[in-house]
């Protein structure tokens, strides 16, 4: 699944997901399907989870942060025990991010990132 979006080099700066901007405006984006994780019900989720996995692509990584991050855990599990068994987790990767608070502090963050393949 390819999606384009248009150019802009302050977003594309140190991104390495996005590629060179074509000659019409436009970059292509990595092939790897995302789903961001929240504050949703878990079983919106793993909707999400498998209509990516309905197209062309055979891999899905969710990513979230904070709070969120046991939720992904929930989708990755419920996904993979419910309504795909032949579904594995491939990666999982996890990080810190510095965010700016509200009293313009910084303040560390956590991440998630897991990847799931479809055998």
């Amino acid at each position: 699944m390819r999606i384009a979006v248009k150019w802009n080099p302050s977003i594309a700066a140190g991104n390495p997901s996005l590629n060179r901007a074509s000659p019409n405006g436009y970059v292509e984006m990595s092939e790897e399907n995302i789903v961001y994780i929240g504050s949703k019900p878990v079983m919106n989720y793993c909707l999400a989870v498998l209509t990516s996995l309905q197209g062309e692509g055979s891999r899905v990584a969710l990513k979230a942060r904070g709070r969120a991050i046991s939720t992904a855990v929930d989708v990755a599990e419920v996904t993979k025990s419910r309504f795909m068994r032949d579904l594995s987790v491939e990666k999982i990767e996890i990080g810190t991010e510095e965010l700016e608070s509200a009293e313009g502090g910084t303040r560390n963050v956590s991440t998630i990132t897991i990847v799931l393949k479809k055998e």
